[in-house]
């Protein structure tokens, strides 16, 4: 073998392993992200399931204090309900921060397929479809969290405008607003489920994809 032919062939397995390590690399920071998104998201769906059961309590303490027109009672509800609100205006933000942060990897991850592709490194159809699915799967979820965080900061202004105030359509409203509140966790509820589900469909296409990887590659 000749000078040059032995050059040509170190310069390939040098560029051998590092594709070799860059993909371990990759496929390390995927598994991890993964698994802490997983975990994220069952972290809000029992935060979810606890706001869906507190508020409910709220309302029924709200019907009993006002069928007895308990002044101490409903001030205690009153009160307890500006906790929740704050509680959940605080995980709102949090969750939205969240979604905004996934939204930008999934741009990373789309972004990453087209280099790819120009280095002559191409994903095959099927990851490249998963990956602008994602993309769109996220921003769908920041777009859903942004909207019901508006929402519920409506109502608890309303709200804070009407407590303490004793008079019927007050209270009235005040209940109507409680339990516009309810149908609202119930929606998130019901998203953090749907995410959830996305996460591990996600995490399975990721292994799935490692395991071709692995198998083009030996």
């Amino acid at each position: 073998m000749n000078r040059i032919s032995s050059a040509a062939l170190v310069v390939s397995l040098l560029l051998a392993g590092g594709a070799h390590a860059q993909d371990w690399d990759n496929n390390r920071r995927e598994r991890t992200q993964d698994r802490r998104e997983i975990r994220q998201d069952k972290r809000e769906l029992r935060d979810d399931k606890r706001d869906v059961a507190e508020l409910e309590v709220v309302l029924t303490r709200f019907d009993r204090a006002w069928s007895q027109q308990n002044e101490r009672e409903m001030a205690s509800v009153e009160m307890r309900l500006r906790e929740i609100l704050r509680e959940e205006l605080a995980e709102g933000h949090a969750e939205l921060r969240r979604d905004k942060a996934e939204v930008r990897r999934s741009d990373r991850e789309v972004r990453s397929n087209r280099r790819e592709q120009l280095w002559g490194r191409p994903d095959d159809r099927r990851d490249a479809r998963d990956d602008r699915r994602d993309r769109r799967d996220d921003v769908r979820d920041a777009k859903v969290e942004a909207a019901t965080q508006r929402t519920r900061a409506y109502i608890a202004r309303e709200l804070s405008s009407l407590m303490g105030s004793r008079y019927q359509s007050d209270l009235q409203r005040e209940r109507s607003l409680i339990v516009e509140l309810i149908q609202l966790s119930h929606q998130e509820l019901q998203q953090t489920q749907q995410e959830l589900r996305e996460d591990r469909q996600e995490r399975r296409e990721d292994r799935q994809e490692r395991r071709e990887d692995r198998r083009r590659r030996y």
